[in-house]
């Protein structure tokens, strides 16, 4: 084995790792995908090939990668959309496995990243996301993180700090009973086909956020039970047809269309209510999620 090679063999040992740091970072798989192959180009060309924290290293420029993405991202953005976070970008969560994918990577990027705490995440200052997640998601020294935002390490804190607060309570664990999430998606469908808007809002949680992959149209992000109760009215005719299933461990109705499934509708369920819906009809999405019909 070559030197290129041996380089090569430990850059994807830290891969997994990598694309997690850099999931939470932005909020999108096919840009943490960019920052983590970004991050192989400079180690590849770099003039130093005797690191002696190769992962620590990998890390830093990983982080530094997408806070220049971030920055990036805001500086071109235009007004944003009522419905989407304050940069007009919205988060990507993992729905399940991707073809071709490594269950344990999948996992680890997976693993406490809800659509609510993403959504928080990116209404985060640039420097306040890395500051947060570096620091609180993977233990890196605020020294560090400092000179990546050029900022003292008690700066660095600060942002963290004041990053914590706003993300605080926002990802509790979902409702572990089956059971008893698959009756409040019942009664969310039982609502939305009888029409019974106050119904709806009864099981909606008031902070809910409902997001939508747009489909043929802009992809949408809708916060408030009676914002989000008002838009599920609209899923009525649909709601007829549906069947329950697990996408990801996660409650999910299908919609079909002249025995062609079009729409699937993702629930996260917290407290005996719903906090989270994510709408997928993008045609070239549905066929890659994992998907369990459960029996009536």
């Amino acid at each position: 084995m070559d030197e290129n090679e041996f380089l090569a063999a430990r850059f994807e040992e830290s891969r997994t790792h990598l694309k997690a740091v850099a999931y939470r970072m932005l909020g999108s798989l096919s840009e943490a995908e960019d920052a983590v192959q970004e991050a192989w180009i400079r180690l590849s060309r770099s003039d130093d090939r005797q690191i002696d924290n190769l992962g620590g290293w990998l890390t830093t420029v990983v982080g530094r990668v997408c806070l220049d993405m971030l920055r990036s991202r805001r500086s071109r953005r235009e007004e944003p959309l009522e419905a989407q976070t304050p940069d007009g970008h919205t988060p990507d969560p993992v729905l399940g496995p991707q073809p071709g994918s490594d269950p344990e990577q999948q996992a680890l990027i997976a693993d406490s990243v809800g659509l609510a705490l993403l959504v928080v995440l990116e209404t985060l200052d640039p420097a306040e996301r890395l500051a947060f997640v570096l620091h609180d998601m993977f233990a890196v020294p605020f020294d560090e993180i400092g000179r990546m935002v050029d900022r003292t390490p008690a700066a660095a804190r600060q942002l963290a700090s004041r990053a914590r607060r706003r993300v605080q309570g926002v990802d509790p664990a979902p409702d572990p009973d089956l059971v008893r999430r698959r009756e409040v998606v019942e009664a969310f469908l039982a609502a939305a086909r009888g029409g019974d808007f106050d119904a709806l809002v009864a099981v909606l949680d008031p902070e809910v956020v409902a997001r939508s992959d747009g489909g043929a149209g802009a992809p949408s992000l809708v916060r408030g039970a009676a914002s989000v109760a008002r838009q599920a009215m609209m899923f009525a005719p649909f709601a007829r047809s549906s069947q329950m299933a697990l996408v990801d461990g996660a409650l999910a109705v299908i919609s079909t269309r002249e025995g062609h499934r079009f729409s699937v509708m993702r629930f996260t369920i917290e407290r005996g209510r719903v906090t989270e819906l994510y709408v997928i009809n993008d045609p070239t999405r549905l066929p890659e999620l994992d998907l369990t019909v459960l029996n009536d």
